[in-house]
């Protein structure tokens, strides 16, 4: 992907995917609170148009990758290098009108699906300090712009894969949530799928019973859930210590008053991930016991 690609995506999607939804929007134009910063009016304008975006409180704007480089702080590189690990499905779509194939509907092909015994995976895993977890994930080869890859692969409700390794981030299929239902009245929600796994690592030792799990695979995926929330009589939420997180724990206990926000756990941590591996709250004993 290069600059011209990128700044075609519309910067709604990049912001969904950011975890930053409009506060309001018509026909020509979005409206957002401040992604670089809290603020409790919004001041952020897209113009849908033109594809521009403007900062009122700042008096600054630009195109896509002027809006990643000072919400990454990083280089024109580092948003390509970004950009190319997300999964927009308007870039899929110029990718696929843009190829003539057999099947025009998907750009890549799973060739092989199956338990994770790559060295490399294996190593992944054990790296964020979930390796013992396997039972939830598979081992997926895939081929895609005409190159194999392999990668630790998480299921969703629709049957696609969130696929992660050391240098990527993407989904293959259609975006969605994933559900883990063990028929009870008390549900953990979770940002992302290696959230989830840590918090399988340290589930005994918090002295917690199994209870529903929901992984978003994106916070942007938050309004598909809020309908199905009221289910639950007990809700547990382990988001992201961040903007995008606080505003996802904020839109979900306003609607059900039995969220609890559990970010304490980890609270000087990026998220519960971050906290398994900086932390490694397991005791060695136990830690020694799940290698076996």
């Amino acid at each position: 992907m290069n600059c011209k690609q990128f700044n075609t995506i519309p910067l709604e999607e990049v912001l969904l995917s950011l975890g930053h939804p409009p506060t309001k929007q018509n026909e020509k134009e979005a409206w957002y609170l401040n992604p670089f910063a809290s603020e409790s009016q919004a001041s952020f304008k897209i113009n849908k148009s033109l594809n521009k975006w403007y900062l009122f409180s700042e008096g600054i704007g630009g195109n896509n990758t002027d809006f990643m480089k000072k919400y990454l702080n990083t280089s024109v590189n580092g948003v390509l290098i970004w950009a190319e690990n997300q999964n927009f499905s308007s870039f899929q779509n110029q990718e696929i009108s843009n190829r003539k194939s057999e099947n025009p509907t998907k750009n890549y092909e799973i060739l092989d699906v199956n338990g994770i015994h790559h060295p490399a995976l294996l190593e992944y895993l054990r790296e964020r300090k979930v390796g013992n977890q396997t039972q939830f994930l598979h081992e997926i080869h895939y081929r895609m712009n005409d190159k194999n890859y392999f990668g630790i692969g998480f299921k969703n409700d629709s049957g696609g894969y969130e696929i992660r390794n050391k240098y990527s981030k993407i989904c293959l299929g259609k975006k969605d949530i994933s559900t883990i239902k063990n028929g009870s009245e008390s549900l953990r929600l979770f940002e992302g799928f290696f959230d989830f796994l840590s918090f399988k690592n340290v589930e005994n030792f918090l002295e917690k019973e199994p209870v529903d799990y929901l992984i978003l695979n994106s916070v942007s995926m938050i309004h598909n859930i809020k309908s199905s929330l009221g289910n639950y009589e007990n809700i547990e939420l382990y988001f992201d210590n961040d903007e995008a997180g606080n505003r996802a724990v904020e839109m979900i206990k306003n609607e059900n008053q039995s969220a609890e926000d559990c970010r304490v756990l980890y609270s000087d941590f990026k998220d519960l991930n971050d906290w398994m591996i900086h932390k490694n709250p397991l005791p060695e004993r136990q830690v020694k016991q799940r290698r076996r």
